[in-house]
């Protein structure tokens, strides 16, 4: 199935089953996409995540029937999911900047977040470097952390600002960024910031290692600053959205995703260099 098709079938699902409980695995199933593969495509397609588009759905609905209906706020609060008015009335208020009360009372403007459509566009045209190759199995080391999906944008860039200013970047070389959902199902995954193990080296305190199975690899090949940090987001952009839905022979074969950084050592303005060289890794199997 087309990606785009994929993504329409998954908005259409969402729109007609917007005041029931919907989880990514039910979404992802309308879309015949892992729920780690969808998640991972329709935040880089969208620019948001699949959590913050329901989200922003029910509460530009939740404002339409405040103004348009007499029902109670507390019963519209229940219907799109909130179990208490405090709760309904602290995200309703982030949203649309007033209070339910005030929207019904005609004292504020609120917010509309109109449905998701696909449009044919014309894609393509540019040049990826990547290569195909078998790697065994191999051990990292290095500081792990649960994240949400629907934050862990925000949230990573922490973990590494932490893991500089700690100090640990002096116990090990952070040459790898790794995202793993080994169930491909859930709402969670764990991030390393991570290096190869040493087995004749003490494993520091508060430190975890982590067996990265064997797999056949899509290696992406990015050269360039890492200050700019999207021209590396839209290699992963391309990936997700473009590269693996059109690919003929390979789909994703596991919930891993790696970004591997040289040696900052090796070039005269570190990642700042215009020559830096860094990868992305993302796990296939035979269609």
């Amino acid at each position: 199935m087309e990606w785009n098709e994929s993504i329409r079938r998954a908005i259409n699902y969402i729109e007609n089953h917007i005041t029931e409980e919907l989880t990514i695995g039910d979404i992802a199933k309308q879309a015949m996409i892992s729920p780690y593969y969808f998640q991972k495509g329709f935040s880089m397609l969208c620019g948001f995540t699949v959590g913050e588009y329901i989200k922003k759905r029910r509460l530009t609905l939740a404002g339409s029937e405040l103004v348009s209906t007499n029902k109670k706020i507390m019963d519209i609060a229940l219907e799109y999911g909130y179990n208490s008015p405090d709760s309904f009335t602290k995200a309703f208020l982030r949203y649309h900047g007033a209070t339910p009360a005030a929207i019904r009372k005609g004292e504020a403007m609120m917010k509309s977040f109109v449905p998701l459509k696909i449009k044919l566009i014309l894609t393509g045209g540019y040049t990826m470097d990547y290569k195909i190759v078998k790697k065994a199995p191999f051990t990292v080391v290095g500081m792990s952390r649960i994240f949400k999906y629907d934050s862990a944008d925000s949230e990573i860039p922490k973990m590494w600002a932490e893991f500089h200013q700690s100090g640990k970047n002096l116990l090990i070389n952070s040459m790898y960024g790794i995202s793993i959902d080994k169930d491909m199902g859930g709402n969670e995954f764990e991030y390393f910031i991570a290096d190869n193990y040493n087995p004749i080296k003490e494993i520091p305190v508060d430190f975890v290692t982590q067996v990265i199975p064997e797999y056949t690899w899509a290696v992406f090949a990015y050269k360039g600053s890492l200050v700019n940090t999207s021209s590396l987001q839209d290699i992963h952009d391309k990936i997700f959205s473009e590269w693996l839905p059109q690919n003929k022979d390979y789909e994703i074969a596991a919930g891993y995703h790696i970004e591997m950084y040289s040696n900052p050592d090796d070039y005269e303005k570190g990642t700042e260099d215009k020559n830096y060289y860094s990868e992305i890794w993302i796990p296939l199997c035979k269609k």
